[in-house]
């Protein structure tokens, strides 16, 4: 059986990108067309977005799919995570709108 080689796709990244965003608190927001995900760094009384990621439902979906599968792959090698609990009682931390 021959088997068909994928052409390689060169990516390249910045130093600024290369190092990295710090996120403690993640919102969502979609329509039909695409979702937002803002990515931010609070610390109270304030906070700012360290990233914003659009992308569409499809593409949503595979990136799900691929943290779910790269999550169970982690626990296999170091152990089960104990989710954090959010500080302030579900006033802080990941939600979605």
């Amino acid at each position: 059986m021959t088997q068909m080689n994928s052409p390689q796709i060169q990516v390249k990244m910045d130093d600024e990108t290369m190092k990295g965003r710090y996120a403690n608190m993640m919102q969502v927001a979609h329509n039909k067309e695409e979702f937002v995900l803002d990515f931010m760094n609070v610390f109270p009384p304030g906070g700012i977005v360290t990233a914003r990621v659009v992308t569409s439902p499809g593409h949503l979906k595979r990136i799900m799919r691929a943290l779910n599968e790269n999550l169970q792959r982690y626990e296999q090698s170091f152990g089960a995570i104990k989710e954090a609990e959010g500080p302030n009682e579900g006033k802080f931390g990941f939600e979605t709108k």
